[in-house]
């Protein structure tokens, strides 16, 4: 019925850059908060970014002036731009959206996961 697709990730060296992308598909009359999660090997799921539709952005404290995310609500899609990338924030990122279907039910919906590998 909904589908959050996820594209970018990789390996990068410390002190580098990547690009997350995640667009949502489906039955969908609109999309309130988007963000992305993050969970490395032997830890909890852990918040790293939201944005509201309106587009008022929260982070976690330890990517605070690092990573930016962004949102195109025509395209339904967010986005998380990582800078100055330390070898800490290696994990599967995960997308999420509070989607609002066309039948006016609401939905908690996660992307597949991308892996993000930084090497020191």
């Amino acid at each position: 019925q909904v589908q959050l697709v996820e594209s970018g990730g990789g390996l990068v060296q410390a002190g580098g850059s990547l690009s997350l992308s995640c667009a949502a598909s489906g039955s969908i009359h609109s999309i309130d908060t988007m963000a992305w999660y993050r969970q490395a090997p032997g830890k909890l799921r852990e918040l790293v970014a939201s944005i509201t539709r309106g587009g008022s952005t929260n982070y976690a404290d330890s990517v605070k002036g690092r990573f930016t995310i962004s949102r195109d609500n025509a395209k339904k899609s967010v986005y998380l731009q990582m800078n100055s990338l330390k070898p800490e924030d290696t994990a599967v990122y995960y997308c999420n959206a509070d989607i609002i279907l066309i039948s006016r039910s609401r939905i908690q919906d996660w992307g597949q996961g991308t892996q993000v590998t930084v090497s020191s």
